[in-house]
């Protein structure tokens, strides 16, 4: 490799806006600032909602004549 083309890589600060957790990562830039971490989003957190799909599902048996079984 060539010296002095790349980037410099830090060891960085990530800090989630929505619940304040913070771990530390690498990463070519100096701090990150994130809306939603693996601490506070519901995929991980398991308190997904499946709202949206129930009304979906209803409306493809009805435009199709399906029953429900």
């Amino acid at each position: 490799m060539k010296s002095g083309i790349h980037p410099k890589y830090n060891q960085v600060t990530v800090t989630c806006t929505t619940c304040g957790n913070t771990f530390v990562t690498g990463s070519t830039s100096k701090d990150f600032r994130v809306d939603t971490c693996s601490n506070c989003h519901p995929f991980y957190t398991g308190k997904q909602k499946f709202a949206a799909t129930d009304g979906r599902i209803d409306k493809f048996n009805k435009r199709y004549n399906v029953e429900n079984k």
